[in-house]
């Protein structure tokens, strides 16, 4: 029986156009456009100059702090310039201009094959942080951070998370189907780290291909597969380790407060490459999609691609868009500007076509209810837009759990007065966290 997680929607998943591509790795742009920020915390600092001539796997840049990411060179080639190019997180950001030499040549002495059962997990930590890896799902959260809690959180769990719950999205499932022996050695990985003997990988019914695949592979592993109804947002941590193991993690808690950390098939791919090969996270699986998109794909492009020039590579577009979104529709981030780039984050890109753009003008909350049916946090999404638009952003955090919210978009996928929900609660949160900023710093 599969597990399932109350409120939720479950909007058409659209994934028929690439679930059953295989991957293409696309050809190498002339030119790569390499954000030195593509991960949660501050920006990573160039340690290359215009005018270096620079390997595959290079370190490009180093963490600010320590507890960042560093980033790596995706093929070999000259720096031509370090500038502000967009960002499709950041909006802008600085990056290392490489142009190609059409070698790809790997940086002399850089990988090397290792056994993880002859490494420590200090070692493997390591070995994660240099190389760079976040998390993929879209977080961008440094995963040598989220792989090593505080000492006083004692982790039991490991939750491997296959859902891959957004529309057109099906980078997960062409990594499931393509690489389980990877995603399997990168759990295995992850488990000695955290010390941890039970194991969970959930991935929702609508993808029984690969259901049958990880079951197969998984024999013989402490790994165990879970079914999961196909519900957005099965996917989001808090519900994912809801669904599988029945704990809740309380308000303002994390997942390890209940002994649960949650890793991104594609991270542990990723994890995999770094410990036992020394691959640097410098390519990542996307996928291209939409009605517009004239032969949607999952490419494995390399980190730095314009988005224009994937569009290029699966024929172009058949009409007119009216949005641009890196990641899926529900949760993605809209953008601005095709020249936009992929970065570790990027689990896909699609396209809404103009006459599907929804223009209908925002209108009064009529109070019915069906946003806080949707609400998997168990919130009140109508009275914090309320307050939200009075600028009561306090006592939308005290009394009604603001920060509880996990931006899902639910409540908008519902509501018949097309009220930008989400919208309202992300100013509440950049407003309260402006203010406790100011005090810490002692501003007015």
């Amino acid at each position: 029986m599969f597990r399932k997680i109350k409120g939720g929607v479950h909007p058409h998943d659209e994934k028929q156009s690439t679930e059953d591509k295989k991957i293409e790795f696309m050809p190498i742009p002339q030119k790569l456009f390499v954000p030195v920020h593509q991960h949660i915390g501050q920006a990573s600092i160039p340690v290359v100059a215009v005018g270096d001539m620079v390997k595959k796997g290079q370190l490009i840049a180093e963490t600010a702090d320590g507890r960042g990411t560093p980033v790596h060179a995706p093929t070999s080639g000259k720096v031509t310039e370090l500038g502000n190019y967009p960002n499709p997180i950041y909006g802008s950001s600085l990056c290392v201009v490489i142009e190609s030499d059409g070698l790809d040549e790997w940086q002399e002495n850089l990988l090397t094959t290792r056994n993880y059962e002859n490494l420590t997990p200090e070692e493997m930590i390591d070995i994660i942080f240099k190389n760079g890896i976040v998390g993929m799902g879209g977080a961008a959260f440094p995963t040598h951070i989220k792989l090593a809690p505080p000492k006083d959180r004692h982790i039991d769990t490991l939750i491997v998370n296959g859902a891959e719950c957004e529309p057109y999205l099906t980078s997960d499932h062409r990594t499931m189907m393509e690489y389980p022996d990877d995603v399997i050695k990168g759990t295995l990985i992850a488990m000695k780290i955290l010390g941890v003997s039970k194991c969970y990988l959930g991935i929702e019914i609508n993808k029984p291909k690969a259901i049958a695949l990880m079951l197969e592979k998984c024999k013989g592993t402490p790994i165990e597969v879970v079914e999961l109804e196909t519900r957005y947002p099965q996917g989001a941590e808090k519900m994912m380790i809801l669904a599988i193991t029945g704990k809740e993690v309380p308000s303002g808690k994390l997942p390890m407060d209940v002994g649960c950390v949650v890793q991104n098939v594609g991270s542990l791919k990723a994890v995999a490459d770094a410990v036992e090969k020394n691959i640097p996270l410098i390519e990542r699986i996307v996928t291209v999609a939409g009605k517009t998109v004239k032969d949607p794909k999952n490419v494995m492009a390399k980190l730095g691609t314009p988005f224009s020039e994937l569009f290029k590579y699966c024929g172009g577009f058949t009409g007119k868009n009216g949005k641009l979104i890196m990641g899926g529709p529900m949760m993605g981030q809209a953008q601005v500007n095709i020249e936009a780039v992929i970065v570790k984050a990027t689990s896909g890109i699609v396209t809404i076509s103009e006459k599907d753009v929804d223009y209908v003008p925002e209108r009064a909350c009529i109070r019915c209810g069906r946003c806080i049916e949707a609400c998997t946090m168990h919130l009140m999404p109508s009275t914090l837009s309320i307050l939200s638009e009075k600028g009561q952003h306090q006592t939308a955090q005290t009394d009604y759990n603001l920060m509880d919210c996990v931006e899902c978009g639910c409540c908008y996928y519902v509501c018949p007065s097309r009220r930008n929900i989400v919208h309202y609660i992300r100013q509440s949160k950049a407003k309260n966290a402006m203010v406790r900023n100011a005090i810490k710093t002692g501003s007015k």
